[in-house]
């Protein structure tokens, strides 16, 4: 018996008739008839008793039956896995993410997406310059800030998670320095920096522009500190050893947030527009490897995970 003979059995059962049954195979009732005579004379069974008003199963058709359909149920999910093996993602990725971030949270969530779909290849390169996505040929960015100016027209960008820009210091600083209780209370204070390129090279005093959770309007607070650096890790650092104050993101500091190794201060205040990208070269059709990536990172983040 081929899977042929399987299905026509099977159909002839639960249709009920000869005619029925060709009409859900799509062909005409004698091509049914002289397949199933053949079928039973190999057999040297018959599989059903034929009257003039229906057909009802022999011992030896219920068992025929009962077989089939086990049989054509095996036929089903071996198709069903040899198409998923087909639609397996291939191919490669190159993703770009800011360096701490993409070092803390984006890695290992590559890691796994790529195991997922071992077929795959990631590239993802960490930098602190959001490159030039299309030229570059990136297939997307995870950065902390949406997409702004003209490359709104040629980008595109969803938000994947929440994020603050949070201040917070150390017992120690606080227990010797005090806690301040208000926004110009910072300038009494050690505020430690991260600049950036040419940030690196101002002259003049610092500006935080932070937002009350009650208020919609920034305020922009001056600071001083005798340290800052380029390096968000090293200012992280600093504050870690008891040296000032410092606005970081949620992110990167909440285990020491969880564990008392820093503590937050002004909580009603944090600097907005901190939440988490996906940004990408506009495509009329985005590949299937990236839209699932992109969907595996929205669930991965959608809890935000970095919250104490």
């Amino acid at each position: 018996m081929d899977r042929g003979d399987l299905e026509l059995v099977t159909t002839v059962r639960h249709r009920g008739s000869l005619v029925a049954a060709a009409a859900s195979l799509g062909v005409a009732p004698s091509v049914v008839t002289k397949r199933l005579a053949a079928l039973e004379a190999r057999l040297g069974q018959r599989l059903f008793e034929r009257t003039t008003r229906r057909l009802n199963l022999t011992p030896e058709g219920e068992a025929v039956c009962m077989h089939a359909e086990k049989l054509l149920e095996g036929f089903a999910a071996l198709e069903a896995e040899l198409s998923e093996r087909q639609s397996a993602l291939r191919g490669r990725l190159r993703i770009a993410a800011t360096l701490g971030f993409g070092r803390r949270w984006v890695g290992p969530a590559m890691a796994e997406f790529q195991q997922r779909h071992p077929a795959l290849q990631i590239e993802l390169q960490l930098s602190e310059q959001l490159p030039d996505l299309g030229a570059d040929g990136y297939d997307g960015a995870l950065w902390l800030w949406s997409v702004q100016g003209a490359r709104t027209s040629r980008w595109t960008s969803r938000r994947l998670a929440r994020n603050q820009r949070i201040l917070v210091a150390s017992p120690r600083y606080l227990a010797l320095r005090g806690t301040p209780r208000a926004l110009d209370e910072l300038a009494n204070h050690a505020c430690l920096t991260v600049r950036e390129n040419a940030e690196a090279h101002a002259a003049g005093p610092e500006h935080w522009a932070l937002k009350h959770d009650k208020e919609s309007a920034l305020a922009r607070v001056r600071i001083e500190g005798p340290l800052s650096s380029n390096s968000g890790e090293l200012v992280r650092d600093w504050c870690l050893a008891g040296h000032g104050i410092m606005l970081r993101s949620l992110w990167d500091i909440a285990p020491q947030l969880a564990n008392g190794e820093l503590v937050r201060v002004l909580p009603s205040y944090a600097m907005p527009d901190a939440d988490i990208h996906w940004i990408a070269p506009w495509r009329p059709k985005t590949p299937r490897r990236v839209r699932l990536l992109v969907d595996f990172l929205a669930e991965r983040f959608r809890g935000e995970p970095w919250k104490p």
